[in-house]
């Protein structure tokens, strides 16, 4: 998997990617759909298969982006889940969604598009990223990436893709010619495990929202092999302590009571949720992913976010390596890309953010997804995908708040 063990005849790297999760492997498969003999390295701190807290849930939207890069077949042996459950308080929904959706774990999802990334011509090293380095303090033309433990190295642009906590972001903030970076965006946390499936949670996806710390919900997410993905999280507001962990299993069996038991492999992390408008600087050094703080703000989706965003990142390098000012303009680029795929719709995100700390828009939303299909696709949309909220659901939810 790993590729071959040293850069070909020490020139710098077309393209350094830092972090191997689904926003860099997904930039790396963009990169070498758009340009086969581009030089690609993927870094990251572990080995694979490794564990990563999430849901855990692949919406089909991620598959599609996949497949216009040439990764067909990823899920195919697994199992499809067809609906989805939501609660708030006594207004429940339970509809089949348009496409199912998929709960993988991530150490088998991120190992498989890994694979997928290195058969498509990837260079893969483990290595831990300690920042990088453009402009005056690299050579010309080129961006320095410090890999503890190992001589620098180089390359012409560097994607950073290296999650939540991303060394790479305060950097770029503060690179010349460019946008600065939300550096302390709105934040979740979660905390996550694997139970046995309850059978109420067979073959469904089950989120029940919060009724006493807003915004929050729990979820359990049949994986399809006996076992749920569970857990629960809420937005952190600044105005308390970090909740405990004790305080947040006490709310996952309080919302979905007895979910929790017998579970294992609990991991909490963080969600750097997505803004408006979204931000990227120009210059050699993009970002995708949780690393570009690109999470749903209202279901903490971000699996179909880093592969789009990946994606898109790889084939903007490409672009612009092509182009007169070689690498330069790729943060550019970037920027109008993922405005043009997501602008819109993070707006969208952004305005629904703001609503859902109200217990009673939240039911009426609820309400009116069970009392019309419509409705309910719509919101998965904008949950799962790049949807928007479109005037007919506006419309519905106030009227269910008015009755």
């Amino acid at each position: 998997m790993t590729g071959p063990s040293s850069q070909p005849n020490s020139q710098p790297w077309d393209l350094a990617i830092v972090g191997a999760g689904p926003a860099g492997t997904a930039s790396a498969l963009g990169a070498l759909h758009a340009r086969p003999d581009l030089r690609v390295l993927l870094l990251d701190r572990a080995d694979f298969p490794r564990d990563k807290a999430c849901g855990d849930g692949i919406a089909p939207h991620a598959v599609d982006v996949l497949a216009a890069v040439g990764v067909h077949g990823l899920l195919d042996d697994q199992m499809p889940v067809h609906r989805l459950e939501l609660t708030h308080g006594e207004a429940k929904v339970s509809r089949a969604m348009k496409r199912p959706a998929y709960v993988v774990p991530r150490a088998e999802f991120d190992a498989r598009l890994l694979a997928a990334a290195v058969a498509a011509g990837a260079w893969f090293r483990r290595g831990r990223v300690r920042g990088v380095r453009a402009g005056s303090s690299a050579v010309a033309g080129e961006v320095a990436v410090d890999v503890a433990g190992a001589t620098t190295g180089r390359a012409r642009t560097v994607i950073a893709a290296d999650g939540a906590h991303s060394v790479l972001r305060a950097a770029v903030s503060a690179a010349p010619g460019g946008r600065r970076v939300h550096t302390r965006p709105r934040t979740a946390l979660a905390l996550r495990g694997y139970a046995p499936v309850q059978p109420a949670a067979r073959g469904r996806q089950r989120i029940v929202f919060g009724t006493r710390r807003q915004p929050a919900y729990a979820w359990s997410f049949d994986r399809g092999d006996g076992l749920a993905n569970v857990g629960y999280g809420e937005l952190l507001t600044g105005d308390g302590p970090v909740p405990s962990r004790v305080l947040l299993l006490a709310e996952l069996d309080r919302l979905l009571p007895g979910a929790g038991d017998d579970a294992e492999q609990w991991r909490g992390h963080h969600l750097p949720l997505s803004s408006w408008p979204w931000q990227q600087p120009g210059g050699r050094i993009l970002l995708a992913g949780d690393a570009a703080q690109l999470i749903n703000p209202l279901t903490g989706e971000g699996i179909y976010y880093a592969v789009a965003t990946g994606v898109l990142a790889g084939r903007c390098a490409v672009q612009s390596l092509r182009g007169q000012h070689c690498g330069a303009d790729a943060g550019r680029l970037h920027r109008q890309a993922v405005r043009a795929l997501l602008g819109r719709h993070l707006l969208h995100t952004r305005v629904g953010a703001s609503l859902v700390s109200r217990p009673a828009l939240v039911r009426a939303a609820v309400r009116a997804a069970a009392a019309d299909q419509r409705v309910f696709d719509d919101l998965v949309e904008v949950g799962l995908g790049r949807g928007r909220l479109t005037a007919s659901t506006v419309v519905a939810a106030v009227r269910e708040l008015s009755t």
